[in-house]
């Protein structure tokens, strides 16, 4: 949520901006223009990578500011189309899956289809049960159209489905963590259920299970979600799921605080602009090496199977990657 009181403007929100080329002056002088109320050039240029939230040092939140005014001035490209997409989403049938009565509620949001095949099979998710469709989107992609009243709107919902379903949740999506961790405090609600990030259950599972791992040896790159910028705190459980497999993370240009957008929200928008944020992402991890970027938003591993594939790099879903070590799949060649 935007707290004006906390804003120092020190406009490192918007110097820090990959997308743009603001100094100091002209990152100073956007916020105070979107304080004052005004129809100011970042609502025009922005991509909603919600980067700028995590660079504000004071914890004002100056996307919050950024996707009020651009609903307010319906000025991004996606406002009208988006959504009506984001509407599809509440229409995909949802479904329960009963697993053991011990064992938590794995969420899926409305990615299935999204996820590669085989990602969720094996060792790691025996006896899980699983929700998904249009009673379990956690909303958050309202934020890549430009609206911030839709999240409102729907976040109790959300918040209700999830706590009926009677026991501890894992969030597969980085956007739907992100929501009940973040997103729903903004409206006063706090999720009344026990939860927590794919990356914690992961690394529980494989810190539990060390005689099933083999470790991998490889050097990987790692696609950072958007929505990680709501919880970048995180990290450093998939720093320890790495560890724990034996793959090494690269430290590359773009990569945690100034990792790049995947351009998922930006592909039908600003179409030059994607091709070449994307061709410096994989410029950069084939530059240091890697031998695969990994995913973890099922939206990012979408877009970018085939710019990946058109260079060569291999893309790889974390889960599948874990349970590479595990000796369920091989590492490709």
């Amino acid at each position: 949520m935007w707290i004006a009181s906390k804003c120092n403007l020190c406009g490192d929100c918007l110097k820090g901006c990959l997308y743009v080329n603001y100094d100091q002056e002209k990152a100073v002088a956007e916020i105070e223009a979107l304080m004052e109320g005004k129809e100011a050039e970042i609502l025009h240029k922005c991509v909603t990578c919600c980067a700028c939230r995590e660079y504000c040092p004071t914890g004002a939140d100056p996307y919050d500011l950024i996707l009020k005014a651009q609903e307010k001035f319906k000025v991004f490209p996606l406002t009208v189309k988006g959504s009506d997409r984001m509407k599809l989403a509440f229409e995909v049938p949802s479904e329960v899956i009963t697993g053991d009565p011990d064992k938590p509620v794995l969420s899926l949001c409305v990615m299935e289809k999204q996820i590669p095949d085989g990602a969720l099979d094996g060792k790691l998710f025996e006896g899980l049960s699983v929700a998904k469709g249009g009673d379990y989107f956690c909303l958050i992609g309202y934020v890549h159209v430009g609206q911030q009243s839709s999240i409102a709107k729907g976040a109790r919902k959300f918040i209700e489905n999830l706590a009926d379903l009677g026991k501890d949740i894992i969030f597969l999506h980085d956007d739907c963590y992100a929501m009940a961790h973040v997103k729903v405090k903004d409206y006063g609600i706090t999720a009344p259920f026990r939860y927590m990030h794919i990356f914690e259950y992961l690394r529980n599972y494989l810190r539990d299970h060390p005689g099933s791992i083999a470790k991998l040896g490889k050097r990987v790159a790692y696609q950072r979600p958007c929505a990680s910028r709501y919880t970048p705190e995180k990290d450093i459980l998939l720093d320890e799921i790495f560890d724990l497999i034996g793959v090494e993370r690269l430290a590359r240009t773009y990569e945690r605080e100034t990792a790049l957008c995947c351009t998922g929200p930006i592909i039908h928008v600003f179409p030059e602009l994607a091709q070449d944020v994307q061709a410096r992402n994989i410029d950069d991890a084939l530059k240091c090496g890697a031998e695969g970027l990994i995913t973890l938003c099922p939206v990012c591993d979408r877009i970018l199977r085939r710019p990946t594939a058109a260079r060569g790099l291999t893309k790889i879903f974390l889960t599948d990657l874990c349970r590479m070590a595990l000796g369920e799949k091989a590492f490709p060649e």
